[in-house]
C-alpha cells in the first residue's frame, strides 16, 4: 500500500511540475520519500526534488537532492546534471565541472554537456587567473601602505584598491587569509587619518555577509577600540566606523539576509554575547565626555536601528529589556543636556532629539504594563532624584528630561507632567532671572501643550504665562519660543475654519512675526528653527499658509535650515509643506449629516475659502517654482534616526500632492524627485509607502523611466507600483500603477522580467475582467506589452487557463482601445507560438466572427492587428488556412488588399496582400493577372 502511494505522489509531483507549481511538487515528492524503501524510486524523487531546488533558487538544497540520487545510482546523468547546475550556482565551479565532465564521458555526443564543459572551463580559468594574481595584488598594497616612504599617490590608489577587493567575496577571503587583519590593525596603529579610514572600509567589506569573518574581525580588534575611533570629532571617520559596526551586528544576527552553510555556520553558534557586549560599549559611550557629539549621535543612531524590534510581531524583546534595565538612565542623562551649562556633555544639534527617539521606540516596543511600569519608575526615579533646591543646575537637567520624554513617548511625558514638583519647577523657571532657566521651562511647556484633552493645566495658564514672559522679556531666542508656544495652543482648533481660538488676525501676526525671525539670519540656527516649528503650527490656518508660500525669501531661508546638519528641523518643515499643500486626510463631509448637526446645533467643521482646489494648486505651483523637490530629495537623504516613519511619512504626502497635475511631473523628475521618492516607497509607515508609491505610479505613467529613474534605480520602482495593484486600494491608485507598468513594460524585457517576478500577472489579469472601462482598458494595455516576455508566453501556452480566451473575447470589446491593446497582444502571442494560433480557435466559437470584425475595423491600427492575426493563423498551419480561405475572410482580404495605399493605410494594405500571397502559396487560391 504505502509503495502504490508513494508511485502516485510521485506522478502528483510530475503534474505540479509541468503546472509550474514547485513548491507544491516539492511537498509531493518529498512526502513520497517518507513512504517508499524502493531505492530506485527514492533515487528518481531526489532527482525531481532537485529539479524543484533549480526552479526555486534553492540551490544548496538541489545540490543535496542530487547527492543523494547519484548515492543510490552513481550513472544518473539527470542527477549528475541537475548538482552540476546547482553546484555552479553556489560558485563551486570546480565540483560543478567534475560532475559534467562524468556527463560528457556517459554521453559524449550530448552538445549540452560539451557547451557547459567549455562554459565552466572558461569561468575556472579566470577564477583561477583572478586568484593568483590577487595574493601578490594584496601584499604589494600593504607594502605600499605601511612603507612611510611610499609617494601619496601611490598611497591613495592602494588604499582605494584594498577597499573595492574587501567589498567582493573572493578579494575579502584572499586578504584575510593573507595575514590582512594583522596588517589592517597595523595600518590602524599608524593614527593617519586616510590610512585608518581605509582600514576601516576594507574591514567593514570583509565583514558583510560572513558571520565568521565578522567574528574574528570583532574579537581582534576589540569592541573597545572600535568604539574609541567611533568617538572621534572626524564626522567621515564616525560615519565610517558606525558603518563598520553596522555590517559586524548585520552579519552577527543574521540581519545580511545570506544563507550561512556548512564550516561558515559551524564556526559561530553563538552569537548573542558579542551583541550584548556591543550594545553594552555603545550605552557607555553616551555618557562619556571623552566622546565627540558626531561620535555620541552615531552610538545612538545603531541603538536605534539595532535594539528595538523592527517586526512586532516578534516575540523576543530581550534587546529591548537589556537596554531599559542598563542603559535607559545613560539615555535619560543624554537627553536632560542643557547645551548652554559648564557641565554639559559635547553635543550636536541633533543629539537630545535622537534620543528622545530612542526612548520612544524602546517604550513602544515593550510588550506589557508591567514592563511599562517599570520603564515609568526608573525615569521617575531619575527626574525626583535630580531635585535638589541647593542646586539649580540639576533642577534644570530634570525638566529638560521631561522635555525630552514629551518629544518621545507622550503618554510617558503626561505622566510625569503630574509627578509632585514638575509643573511647580516649571512655573519656577519662568520667573527665573537666568535666561537659560528661562529657554528650558518655555521649552518644556511647549512639548507639554501637545495635546488639548491632556494638558488642562497648560491650556488654563499657559496662554497667560506664555504671554506674561513674552511681554517682560527682552531676549531674542525666549521671545521665538514662547512665541511657538501660543502659536501651538493658537492652532488647537486645527484646518477648522470655525474654531479659531485667537481673535481675527492674531494668527496671520504670529506668522508675520515667525516669518520675520525666519529670514533673519543674525540670529542662531538653533533658535530660527522655533521659527519653522512655529509655521508648522500656524500654517493650519489657510490665510497663513498662503502668506507665507507668497513669501519667497522666508520660503528659501526655510528650504536652506532643512538642507544643514541640524535633522531636527525635518519634522517641522515636513508638517508646514503638508499644511501648505493641503495634503493631510480630510475628513469626507456628508450632507446629510451636517443637516443634523446644524439642526441639532452641533458645531459643524468649515472649510476656509482658501483651502479651495484653486488656492491649493496656486501654492503647489509656487512651491516648485521656489524649488521645494531639490529641498525634499535633501531632506529623504538624510542617515539618521531622526528622519521617523512619521516624517516619511509627511514628506510622501507632500510629494502626492505635488505630483497631482501632470504638466508639473517633468519638473519635478529634473530635480530628482524620482530618485528620492524610492526609498519613501519601500520604508516607512503602510501609509506612507501606499503615498509615495502612488506618487511613483504618477510619474512612471507620463515619464521617460531612463531618465525619471536612471541606471538600476527603475527596478525598484516595479515593486511600489505592483503594491498598489491591490484590491484594498482605490480604483485611481490601481489605474495609474497600471500606466505606470505599461509604460515600464514597453522599455525592455529585463524589467518585463522583474514586473513578472514580482507575480504582477495574476493582478493585471484580475484588472482585465473589471466592468470599468479605464481599469480594463489599462490593464490590457500593459499585458499588451508584457506578452512580449517568454515567460508570459509560457503561461499562455500551458493548459488548463482561460488566459487566451480572455484576450480574444476582448478583442470582440466595442470599447476601441481595449480592441486595440486586446489584438496587439493576439498579435505578438500569435507570432511567436504556432500552438496559440491552433488555440485560439479552440477558446471560443466566436474566434472567426471577432477576427472578421477586426479585420474590417473603421480604426487603422486595429484593422492592422487584426490582418497580422490572420496572417498568423494562415501561416501557422495548412489546415487552419484551409477553414480561413473557406470562409468570408477571403473576401475581406481581397476587398483590403484591393485598396490603393496611401499614407494612412499602407501596412493595412501590405498586410492583406502578404495573407493573399500565402494563401496563393498553399494553392488555395490562384492569382489573376
Amino acid at each position: 500500500m504505502a509503495e502504490a502511494e508513494a508511485a502516485q505522489l510521485k506522478e502528483e509531483g510530475n503534474r505540479h511540475f509541468q503546472l509550474q507549481d514547485y513548491k507544491a511538487a516539492t511537498k509531493s515528492y518529498s512526502q513520497a520519500l517518507k513512504l517508499t524503501k524502493d531505492k530506485d524510486l527514492q533515487a528518481i524523487l531526489y532527482r525531481n526534488r532537485a529539479a524543484c531546488g533549480l526552479k526555486t533558487e534553492s540551490y544548496a538544497q538541489a545540490a543535496s537532492d542530487a547527492s543523494r540520487a547519484i548515492d543510490i545510482n552513481s550513472s544518473d546523468i539527470k542527477a549528475l546534471y541537475r548538482r552540476c547546475q546547482a553546484l555552479e550556482h553556489l560558485g563551486k565551479l570546480d565540483q560543478a565541472f567534475k560532475d559534467v565532465q562524468r556527463c560528457a564521458t556517459l554521453e559524449p555526443r550530448n552538445q549540452n554537456f560539451q557547451e557547459t564543459l567549455r562554459r565552466l572551463n572558461t569561468s575556472i580559468q579566470e577564477k583561477l587567473r583572478v586568484q593568483f594574481s590577487t595574493d601578490s595584488r594584496v601584499q604589494k598594497m600593504f607594502e605600499i601602505l605601511l612603507d612611510e616612504n611610499s609617494e601619496a599617490d601611490k598611497r591613495e590608489k592602494a588604499a582605494n584598491n584594498l577597499i573595492v577587493l574587501g567589498r567582493e567575496e573572493a578579494g575579502a577571503e584572499k586578504i584575510f587569509q593573507n595575514n590582512g587583519v594583522f596588517l589592517l590593525l597595523q595600518l590602524l596603529d599608524t593614527k593617519r587619518p586616510e590610512l585608518v579610514l581605509a582600514a576601516v572600509r576594507t574591514l567593514s567589506g570583509m565583514c558583510s555577509g560572513h558571520r565568521a569573518r565578522a567574528t574574528v574581525i570583532l574579537h581582534a580588534v576589540r569592541i573597545d577600540r572600535i568604539c574609541s575611533l567611533l568617538a572621534v570629532e572626524n564626522e567621515e571617520m564616525s560615519l565610517a566606523v558606525c558603518n563598520l559596526l553596522q555590517v559586524i551586528i548585520d552579519s552577527l544576527s543574521g540581519e545580511d539576509k545570506r544563507e550561512h552553510r556548512g564550516k561558515e555556520e559551524a564556526l559561530v553558534l553563538d552569537t548573542k554575547k558579542d551583541l550584548k557586549q556591543i550594545t553594552s560599549h555603545l550605552l557607555d559611550m553616551l555618557v562619556s565626555k571623552k566622546v565627540s557629539g558626531q561620535g555620541r549621535d552615531q552610538a545612538l543612531n545603531l541603538l536605534n536601528k539595532n535594539v528595538p524590534r523592527k517586526d512586532l510581531a516578534i516575540h523576543d524583546n530581550s534587546r529591548t529589556i537589556y537596554v531599559v534595565d542598563n542603559g535607559l538612565r545613560k539615555i535619560l542623562k543624554v537627553v536632560g543636556q542643557v547645551p548652554d551649562l559648564s557641565s554639559c556633555l559635547p553635543l550636536t544639534d541633533n543629539t537630545c532629539m535622537l534620543a528622545s527617539i530612542l526612548i520612544n521606540k524602546l517604550y513602544d516596543d515593550l510588550r506589557c504594563d508591567p514592563e511599562r511600569d517599570h520603564f515609568r519608575k526608573i525615569c521617575e526615579e531619575y527626574i525626583t532624584g535630580k531635585f535638589d533646591p541647593q542646586d539649580m543646575d540639576k533642577n534644570l537637567n530634570a525638566i529638560q528630561t521631561v522635555s525630552g520624554i514629551l518629544q518621545g513617548p507622550f503618554d510617558l511625558g503626561n505622566q510625569l507632567l503630574g509627578l509632585k514638583g514638575v509643573m511647580e519647577m516649571m512655573v519656577a523657571l519662568c520667573g527665573s532671572e537666568r535666561e537659560v532657566d528661562q529657554l528650558v521651562a518655555v521649552e518644556a511647556l511647549i512639548h507639554a501643550s501637545t495635546k488639548l484633552s491632556r494638558a488642562t493645566f497648560i491650556i488654563t495658564n499657559g496662554v497667560s504665562m506664555l504671554k506674561q514672559i513674552y511681554k517682560t522679556t527682552k531676549n531674542e531666542k525666549i521671545k521665538i519660543r514662547t512665541l511657538v508656544g501660543l502659536c501651538k495652543l493658537g492652532s488647537a482648533g486645527g484646518t477648522d475654519y470655525g474654531l479659531r481660538q485667537f481673535a481675527e488676525g492674531s494668527t496671520e501676526k504670529l506668522a508675520k512675526q515667525c516669518r520675520k525671525w525666519l529670514c533673519n539670519a543674525a540670529i542662531d540656527t538653533r533658535t530660527r528653527r522655533w521659527a519653522v516649528e512655529g509655521l508648522a503650527y500656524l500654517t493650519l490656518d489657510a490665510d497663513v499658509k498662503d502668506d507665507f508660500v507668497q513669501d519667497i525669501p522666508a520660503l528659501q531661508a526655510m528650504f536652506e535650515l532643512a538642507k544643514t546638519s541640524d535633522k531636527t528641523i525635518l519634522y517641522s518643515v515636513a508638517t508646514t509643506l503638508v499644511n501648505c499643500t493641503n495634503s493631510y486626510d480630510v475628513k469626507e463631509v456628508i450632507p446629510e449629516l451636517v443637516q443634523l448637526a446644524k439642526f441639532s446645533k452641533q458645531h459643524v467643521p468649515e472649510e476656509h475659502p482658501k483651502d479651495k482646489k484653486d488656492f491649493i494648486d496656486m501654492r503647489v505651483k509656487r512651491l516648485l517654482k521656489a524649488g521645494v523637490i531639490s529641498v525634499l530629495a535633501c531632506m529623504v537623504k538624510a542617515d539618521s534616526a531622526i528622519l521617523t516613519d512619521q516624517t516619511k511619512e509627511l514628506l510622501a504626502r507632500v510629494f502626492l500632492a505635488l505630483c497631482d497635475n501632470p504638466k508639473d511631473r517633468g519638473t519635478i523628475v529634473a530635480q530628482g524627485g524620482g530618485k528620492a521618492l524610492i526609498p519613501l516607497a519601500l520604508e516607512g509607515t503602510d501609509v506612507g509607502k501606499v503615498k509615495a508609491a502612488h506618487a511613483l505610479a504618477k510619474i512612471a505613467a507620463v515619464s521617460n523611466p531612463d531618465i525619471a529613474f536612471p541606471g538600476e534605480r527603475v527596478y525598484e520602482v516595479v515593486r511600489p507600483l505592483v503594491s498598489l495593484l491591490d484590491t484594498q486600494r482605490d480604483g485611481i491608485q490601481n489605474y495609474e500603477a497600471l500606466l505606470g507598468l505599461t509604460n515600464l513594460s514597453g522599455r525592455s524585457d529585463k524589467l518585463r522580467q522583474k514586473i513578472f517576478k514580482e507575480r504582477a500577472l495574476p493582478d493585471i489579469e484580475n484588472y482585465m475582467f473589471e466592468n470599468h472601462d479605464q481599469l480594463r482598458q489599462a490593464a490590457t494595455e500593459c499585458m499588451c506589452n508584457m506578452v512580449v516576455n517568454k515567460e508570459v508566453q509560457e503561461r499562455f501556452l500551458a493548459d488548463g487557463n482561460d488566459r487566451l480566451k480572455l484576450v480574444v473575447l476582448l478583442c470582440g470589446e466595442d470599447d476601441d482601445k481595449v480592441q486595440n491593446a486586446a489584438a496587439g497582444a493576439l498579435a505578438m502571442l500569435t507570432a511567436a507560438h504556432k500552438k496559440l494560433c491552433l488555440k485560439m480557435t479552440q477558446v471560443t466559437s466566436q474566434w472567426l466572427e471577432i477576427l472578421q470584425r477586426l479585420c474590417l475595423h473603421d480604426r487603422l491600427s486595429v484593422q492592422h492587428r487584426g490582418l497580422v492575426i490572420a496572417y498568423n493563423l494562415l501561416a501557422a498551419d495548412a489546415e487552419l488556412a484551409k477553414k480561413l480561405v473557406e470562409s468570408e475572410m477571403l473576401e475581406i482580404l481581397t476587398v483590403v488588399g484591393k485598396q490603393e495605399p496611401n499614407e494612412k493605410n499602407t501596412e493595412v494594405v501590405q498586410t492583406a496582400r502578404e495573407c493573399l500571397i500565402k494563401c496563393i502559396d498553399y494553392g488555395y487560391i490562384k492569382p489573376v493577372s
